[in-house]
């Protein structure tokens, strides 16, 4: 099958499939779904894939997350890069705008293209169609930090961290408490989610109440929001945030009215980034840099022919500072 057959069949130009192919931004949804519906049907594969397929294993591989949005995912890759240039491997980045939106069109057409070996996607709900592209066209992939039902993922148990945060709170006598929430757009149980449940669950065994808030992800955006908190009549006495930015924001916002801190309102986060350190925040500390060893290692395993499918949980830990 050649492009000139899979743009015959999807009704569209041949510049159109490339672009799919190599820029699927530039296309719109409903055209770059039916551009990839067709090379799916007639089992497409560029003349580039047929070259990878011929070098498999020399070592080109994709690592997809939201970069640019989260700090955290950043070290991730650090920890992943310093094993691959041990191992001589090629790494291709793709940045994705935030982890609360949906799955790139970039992630989509990236079965197809043929430029790698295998993928790491760290931080992204992988949709199901897109999730039945990879494993069909065989493109080994790992999850990192996210669900799936068809790959290894390497994870944090983020119930487990949201229920470790409340018994630091509820062991300080806490139990009218905020929690702020990074607002997504897609709908799913992500890790901000599956902290909240965990957290609500610890404070409402304690005949406590948590009243939620939810902010953009940015400093900026925490400090505005955690004026519904901080304002109440009825003002927590301890506040979480979903990741370390967020809660440098409630930290702000509570200087901004002049709360004293921990003594007005306790403050915590969760990642132990550079934020945490510099705020002198107390924190849920999970292991970055291990994550992106640990995924390349098992990703690995993928491409030299392991079909088992793994889950690896990475263990998390309380960081106590100065804000509670």
């Amino acid at each position: 099958m050649t492009i000139y057959e899979v743009a015959d069949r999807a009704q569209v130009s041949i510049s159109t499939v490339s672009n799919v192919l190599n820029k699927p931004d530039r296309v719109s949804p409903a055209t770059r779904e039916r551009v990839l519906a067709a090379a799916d049907e007639l089992g497409f594969i560029p003349k580039m894939q047929a070259v990878s397929l011929a070098r498999r294993g020399a070592g080109r591989i994709g690592v997809m997350a939201p970069f640019t949005s989260y700090g955290s995912y950043l070290r991730r890759l650090s920890g992943l890069l310093t094993a691959a240039t041990e191992l001589e491997i090629d790494v291709m980045v793709f940045d994705h705008e935030s982890a609360a939106l949906a799955s790139s069109p970039v992630l989509a057409s990236m079965p197809i293209h043929g430029r790698l070996d295998g993928l790491i996607v760290m931080g992204l709900r992988i949709e199901d169609a897109i999730a039945e592209r990879l494993r069909e066209r065989s493109l080994p992939t790992v999850a990192v930090d996210a669900d799936s039902t068809l790959f290894s993922r390497v994870v944090i148990d983020d119930n487990a961290g949201g229920r470790l945060a409340a018994a630091h709170l509820r062991d300080r006598g806490h139990r009218h408490v905020g929690y702020l929430l990074e607002r997504q757009v897609s709908d799913y149980e992500s890790q901000a989610i599956k902290r909240l449940t965990g957290f609500q669950e610890v404070i409402g065994a304690a005949g406590g109440t948590v009243v939620v808030a939810d902010s953009d992800n940015s400093v900026g955006a925490a400090r505005q929001a955690a004026a519904a908190l901080l304002d109440s009549p009825d003002r927590p006495g301890a506040i979480m945030a979903h990741h370390d930015a967020l809660a440098v924001g409630v930290l702000l916002a509570a200087r901004d009215r002049g709360l004293r801190v921990p003594g007005d309102v306790a403050i915590m986060g969760f990642d132990d980034g550079e934020a945490a350190t510099a705020a002198d925040l107390t924190t849920v500390r999970q292991p970055f840099e291990e994550s992106g060893s640990v995924a390349l290692g098992v990703l690995l395993g993928h491409i030299g022919g392991s079909e088992l499918r793994s889950t690896t949980v990475l263990d998390v830990g309380l960081v106590e500072r100065s804000t509670t």
